[in-house]
């Protein structure tokens, strides 16, 4: 092959893509820490709002970390069904690969990203879980695809082909329809009771702040000012 029929380099490369990237390219809120309420859940369900409100993508979209039983990490993207007094409430399959991890080691870590204000929020804490009642009420007070999907094959498990799961999708599809109060036995609602909570506004300057809220023994809330 001459220099000629050589094939021409891509126009970008992965690192130049990479480095070509803009963090928070708008105007970002300002937060003031000394006003901030003195236990996490009112600054949470405000900067919730104040992310709808600047149009955020999937808002109650979260990280959730969790450990296996040999301690190695596991991360993936889920979502927030409630934040309360209790903690930020998730739920799943107790059969999945993160039910099993949380059976073996109740403890984990959430983190929400909300790019549109440079802000982030940080959850570490044992996880719980609810009654088989508040379960059932979870999975039912979601879509009718909600439900399909918990009644598709088994979450985690290996599946033959695109063509199987097609096939178990429809099928749940045509349940969930025609069963609109059908249980899934191993759906579960769990509540991560938070440690910590750490809030971080971003800042254009790079003068980032954090907040972190630790729980006390009796319940109360200590606030800490961390550098970024």
């Amino acid at each position: 092959m001459s220099e000629a029929d050589s094939p021409a380099p891509a126009p970008h490369h992965f690192r130049d893509l990479l480095h070509a990237q803009r963090v928070w390219d708008t105007e970002l809120p300002s937060f003031d820490p000394a006003a901030a309420p003195a236990a996490p859940t009112p600054l949470f369900h405000a900067w919730f709002a104040e992310a709808v409100a600047a149009g955020q993508p999937e808002p109650h979209a979260m990280s959730l970390a969790t450990a296996d039983a040999e301690g190695l990490p596991d991360v993936r993207t889920l979502l927030l069904h409630d934040a309360d007094e209790r903690g930020f409430h998730f739920a799943s399959h107790a059969t999945s690969a993160k039910g099993h991890q949380l059976a073996v080691r109740p403890h984990a870590a959430l983190g929400f990203y909300w790019p549109a204000q440079g802000r982030q929020v940080r959850v570490r804490g044992p996880v719980v879980r609810c009654t088989p009642a508040e379960s059932h009420a979870d999975l039912h007070a979601r879509s009718t695809g909600a439900l399909a999907a918990a009644l598709t094959g088994a979450q985690s498990e290996v599946v033959g082909s695109v063509a199987e799961l097609h096939r178990a999708a429809d099928a749940a599809w045509d349940r969930a329809r025609a069963e609109p109060d059908t249980e899934a036995p191993t759906w579960t609602r769990y509540v991560v009771e938070p440690a910590e909570v750490e809030f971080f506004q971003g800042d254009a300057r790079r003068r980032h702040i954090r907040l972190r809220y630790r729980r006390q023994e009796d319940g109360g809330w200590t606030r800490e000012l961390l550098w970024p």
